[in-house]
């Protein structure tokens, strides 16, 4: 049972990465601002799940959430890809400012959601 909630969530978390893509302009190359948005509430979202998961939401709704949900939804390995092309195309500052930004606000976003969460 957990394999379908987790793949449920993987659906669904999929499908709202995939709105979220549209809804932004196609990145032009110099920054990948939908996956940066979709990796702030990826986390923002995991940390507010965590959050509830201490004694708050059943085991099963911790696994279609964080598992199946979150890990459809947030791609850190677009993330290593478009940082990659950010190097092989010679955009040395978005590349560093990409992984700086991103990597400092998603753990403070975490950490915002393990508060709201409480």
């Amino acid at each position: 049972m957990n394999f379908l909630l987790v793949g449920l969530g993987g659906f669904f978390g999929s499908v709202c990465r995939y709105m979220i893509s549209q809804t932004f302009p196609k990145d032009s190359g110099l920054f990948p601002i939908s996956t940066f948005v979709v990796n702030i509430l990826g986390s923002l979202l995991i940390g507010v799940f965590y959050g509830l998961a201490q004694g708050k939401i059943s085991e099963e709704v911790r696994l279609f959430a964080t598992v199946g949900f979150c890990g459809g939804f947030t791609t850190f390995s677009a993330f290593a890809l478009e940082n990659l092309k950010l190097l092989q195309s010679g955009s040395y500052f978005s590349f560093f400012a990409y992984i700086v930004l991103s990597t400092t606000i998603c753990i403070t976003a975490v950490f915002l959601g393990v508060y709201l969460s409480k």
